[in-house]
């Protein structure tokens, strides 16, 4: 197993990883919509949020050496679930293969924020 760490997405805030490589998959931690440079939650909307959240991964995915259409398996979690279609509007930019999904909604987030998106990949 290999930890990943880059400094193009948000520092981990808590006791894990950003990613870790196993078996030729990588699988990352939950990503919420920080700015990477100071911490802040990025956006006041789902669709900022979801924007900011995605590239967190995409920057993660991009440092175990892969990319969003090498995902197979990502989950979401949204703190509202009427922000499903808005959500999906800027889910189906990035993940253009559709890997399988599941996606609810939970009571809350850390630092209260709107979604969290986390993502299993191939590395080829």
């Amino acid at each position: 197993m290999k930890a990943i760490e880059t400094k193009a997405a948000p520092a981990a805030i808590g006791p894990y990883s950003q990613a870790i490589v196993a078996n030729g998959f990588v699988y990352t931690s939950g990503q919420i919509p920080l700015n990477p440079e100071n911490g802040a939650i990025e956006g006041t909307t789902i669709e900022e949020q979801s924007e900011r959240a995605i590239k967190n991964l995409g920057e993660i995915l991009k440092a175990a050496g892969t990319d969003f259409a090498k995902v197979v398996k990502t989950t979401c979690f949204l703190a509202n679930i009427k922000d499903f279609a808005a959500f999906n509007a800027v889910y189906e930019k990035y993940f253009v293969n559709k890997p399988a999904r599941s996606c609810f909604e939970v009571s809350a987030l850390p630092k209260n924020a709107l979604v969290e998106i986390e993502a299993v990949a191939v590395i080829e």
